[in-house]
């Protein structure tokens, strides 16, 4: 997507008594917020799932300890169990350690991959309740995300991870910067604006509520477990990759007949890179029939190629906060309350 075609602006909102009065705005009074990050607070980083090297992770530091912060290095940096970042009681241990460090303020996990859904009820989340931090990172970081969600109702952020810094900063282009300092944005706490270019299939119109989301694939996963999403009256953003197109069909049944799309407030369909069907075998419809067909039975606003995902404009959403979600016949946007 063109810079021009893409905005991630701060948008500074006022609530007004009319509003409130009206019942429009109903954020929900329950809802944990990390504390705003401050130069010199400490990020910790660590590798829930897929191995990574200290080297592949340079870039992150270099840029994060730029922003003011400093860093620290979980023991799961540069560890290997076959394919994940050391075995599952050491990642396991880790991301404890990290939670459990007061003077930890947030946790940025290093890649993704899969192995989140192998730890995560062993993970005892009781200190994390009485001061929560952020948690950083996407696709197979849906599993704390929707887990985090549902079972705390703590803020956490869908964004970018380690392995998505530029080597380069000075060779990067507008797009890898501003989505990297949307992580920096987040945790500073200032309100995000997104607006994103018209899609044909885009659905008009307009709804409050908290956003929720992630990778499709791991949330579907989910279904049924203690980590399992409640999107009802909730904005609902989804993306995924390398999926057959029936696979992802077959997902969005899922969604559908386990009533996760029925009472959504609205939604936000990301980037979709699907895998091409086999010769002789296409499947014959677009991600956009896929998702209309689910929800024709519905009124809430979608949109398309909304900029999060396995791409390059994968900028940093605040899962858990109410937004402000308007689809119009000429952009899309997603406003922080």
């Amino acid at each position: 997507m063109k810079r021009q075609q893409f905005i991630a602006s701060l948008l500074p909102i006022s609530i007004s008594a009319k509003a409130i009065a009206s019942g429009m705005y109903k954020p929900d009074v329950s809802l944990k917020v990390p504390q705003s990050l401050k130069p010199g607070d400490t990020i910790g980083i660590t590798a829930p799932a897929g191995l990574i090297s200290r080297e592949a992770i340079e870039p992150a530091l270099k840029k994060i300890m730029e922003w003011g912060f400093n860093v620290k290095l979980g023991n799961t940096i540069g560890k290997k169990d076959f394919t994940f970042a050391g075995t599952d009681d050491e990642r396991r241990e880790d991301f404890q350690q990290m939670l459990d460090d007061d003077r930890i303020k947030a946790i940025l996990c290093a890649r993704g991959g899969y192995g989140v859904i192998r730890i995560i009820d062993q993970i005892n989340f009781s200190r994390f309740q009485k001061k929560p931090k952020w948690v950083i990172g996407f696709s197979d970081i849906t599993v704390l995300h929707c887990h985090i969600n549902r079972q705390f109702n703590v803020a956490s952020i869908h964004s970018k991870m380690c392995n998505s810094f530029p080597d380069d900063w000075l060779l990067a282009d507008d797009i890898q910067k501003s989505t990297i300092d949307s992580i920096r944005r987040c945790l500073i706490s200032e309100k995000m604006r997104y607006t994103t270019a018209h899609n044909t299939a885009n659905r008009p119109g307009s709804c409050s509520g908290v956003l929720v989301g992630g990778n499709l694939s791991t949330l579907v996963n989910l279904a049924g477990t203690a980590s399992d999403l409640d999107t009802r009256n909730k904005i609902l953003f989804l993306e995924d990759t390398e999926e057959y197109l029936y696979s992802i069909d077959r997902m969005f049944w899922n969604l559908k007949r386990t009533g996760k799309l029925k009472y959504l407030k609205g939604l936000i369909i990301g980037g979709f890179k699907n895998k091409k069907d086999d010769e002789g075998e296409e499947f014959g419809k677009t991600i956009e029939e896929i998702v209309m067909e689910k929800v024709k039975d519905y009124k809430y606003p979608v949109c398309f190629d909304f900029p999060v995902g396995h791409q390059k404009n994968n900028y940093a959403l605040k899962c858990g906060m109410l937004h402000r979600y308007v689809v119009g016949n000429d952009q899309a946007s997603l406003i922080e309350k």
